[in-house]
């Protein structure tokens, strides 16, 4: 089972890795080329900071992201599940992940990047800002650079293992996975009405995404997903095949 998270916007800085090495990142033979191509011209355009700002959708405040762009190739690394931070991955706590545990969680967690493309839990990355929605000048849209690299490679990997597909929307669209099991998290209000979680959403889906990584089970497909989340407590349905809702007491 894969189990593929979206990124964060905010990155722990530093580390105590080599500098980056594209070869080092998973999949370099496939979507290397994509990959080198982003890191080359998110280098260029930080030298530029009125253009990196509209680019990246930063304020001045911001600068410092942009400083770290233009230092991509020189500054440290470290695993890419400590280097994303915030909501989600404060409750997926990686980093307390038992040794017995670790190996297999981390083997099971994926992440889509607008810069990389597709990384695994412990592929040496540098702290970056490229979101999904970013215009890089002069190209098109970063789905139309992704997709056709990481459409086939997704599917590949769809056909040899159960893919959970936790990305937001943006990060969705740069690769499709065929056949993936999606979730969303709904409330439940009193009176039985439901709603889309928005605030607490990343929270839920973190902890979700600890559950599936942790599990001695080895799921194949929706259903056996939602044992799992089931067996901790979880309320989980159904509505159709290959996906889950979440529910949640308002």
């Amino acid at each position: 089972m894969l189990v593929l998270l979206p990124p964060s916007e905010t990155k722990r800085v530093g580390g105590d890795g080599p500098p980056l090495h594209l070869p080092d990142i998973a999949h370099h033979a496939e979507l290397g080329e994509v990959r080198s191509e982003l890191v080359g011209e998110v280098v260029k355009l930080a030298a530029d900071l009125p253009a990196s700002r509209a680019a990246l959708d930063v304020s001045e405040r911001q600068d410092d992201e942009i400083a770290r762009n233009a230092q991509l190739y020189d500054s440290p690394t470290m695993p890419a599940l400590d280097r994303y931070t915030g909501v989600l991955y404060d409750a997926l706590d990686a980093r307390s992940f038992s040794r017995a545990v670790s190996s297999r969680a981390r083997s099971r967690l994926a992440v889509g990047s607008a810069l990389f493309g597709l990384v695994r839990a412990d592929d040496p990355i540098p702290a970056y800002r490229l979101s999904a929605g970013s215009k890089l000048p002069g190209s098109g849209t970063l789905a139309s650079r992704w997709r056709p690299v990481l459409d086939p490679l997704l599917a590949r990997i769809a056909g040899g293992e159960l893919v959970v597909d936790l990305r937001s929307g943006g990060y969705a669209a740069l690769g499709r996975v065929p056949g993936a099991v999606t979730v969303n998290v709904l409330a439940e209000r009193p009176d039985g009405s439901r709603s889309v979680v928005s605030h607490h959403n990343k929270s839920h889906k973190g902890g979700l995404a600890r559950l599936l990584a942790t599990s001695r089970a080895e799921p194949s497909d929706a259903a056996a997903v939602a044992r799992i989340a089931r067996r901790a407590g979880l309320t989980v349905e159904r509505p159709e095949p290959g996906h889950l809702d979440l529910v949640l007491p308002a």
